[in-house]
């Protein structure tokens, strides 16, 4: 059965393991970071190891992504799918990764089931003055590995949808939206929906085109960041 993260990042790791496959400014804080492809799966790899060897989760567990559109958004969504296990944007879960302003969110839909805290912090700081029993991912995330040995039997990948589904989606999306491997792609969207993420992220990447992914845009910066970029395309 086919496993997402390995379909989209193994060829890209094969073909460009140090190109840059997610580039991400905050312009409110003047943030900028830079995953290359090996980099990126090495956040995912240790992220998929923080939820399968301590938060307990696997193949068919559902786990609640409730993150903005961030670099480290995409290393989580490619660890939880290294394991087999299925990305929800709301309802029931078994575990959940959220921003400390979503705690009570994620609190509601895992009952008793784990939950992990991103401060999104671009130095790795953890999230202050987490309740008891509520796991800081920067600083769990730091002591596991960063290779995974990919589940071969997943369940749903996105929101009820296979893998095979969620790829297709993806395949689909790059070619209506004219992708190619050597584009730069500017997107300011964010990830709130299932077709956000294969719309605005996967189609980009099973491609092997780049993402820029831009916060809080300042319009005025947009010219000079597609020179110093070099970017090629803008999602709508």
């Amino acid at each position: 059965m086919t496993n997402v993260s390995s379909a989209i990042l193994d060829p890209l790791l094969a073909t460009n393991p140090a190109g840059p496959r997610i580039t991400y400014y905050d312009d409110a804080t003047g943030e900028r970071i830079e995953c290359s492809t090996a980099t990126l799966a090495n956040w995912a790899a240790k992220t998929a190891n923080l939820l399968r060897d301590e938060l307990g989760a696997g193949a068919g567990s559902r786990v609640a992504v409730l993150l903005p559109a961030h670099w480290q958004t995409a290393a989580v969504l490619f660890g939880v799918w290294w394991i087999g296990a299925e990305v929800v944007l709301s309802g029931d879960a078994d575990v959940a990764l959220c921003t400390a302003d979503r705690l009570g969110e994620a609190d509601a839909a895992v009952g008793m089931g784990e939950v992990a805290v991103l401060s999104l912090d671009p130095f790795g700081k953890p999230a202050p003055d987490l309740p008891v029993g509520v796991t800081d991912y920067a600083t769990a995330v730091r002591v596991h590995g960063d290779q995974i040995v990919p589940e071969t039997v997943p369940g749903p990948a996105l929101e009820g949808r296979s893998a095979d589904d969620v790829l297709a989606a993806a395949r689909a999306s790059a070619d209506a939206q004219g992708f190619t491997a050597s584009d730069r792609v500017l997107s300011t969207r964010a990830w709130d929906s299932a077709d956000d993420i294969v719309e605005r992220l996967l189609a980009v990447y099973i491609i092997g085109a780049s993402l820029v992914q831009v916060a809080n845009s300042d319009t005025s910066l947009l010219e000079r960041r597609r020179e110093t970029e070099r970017l090629t395309k803008t999602l709508p």
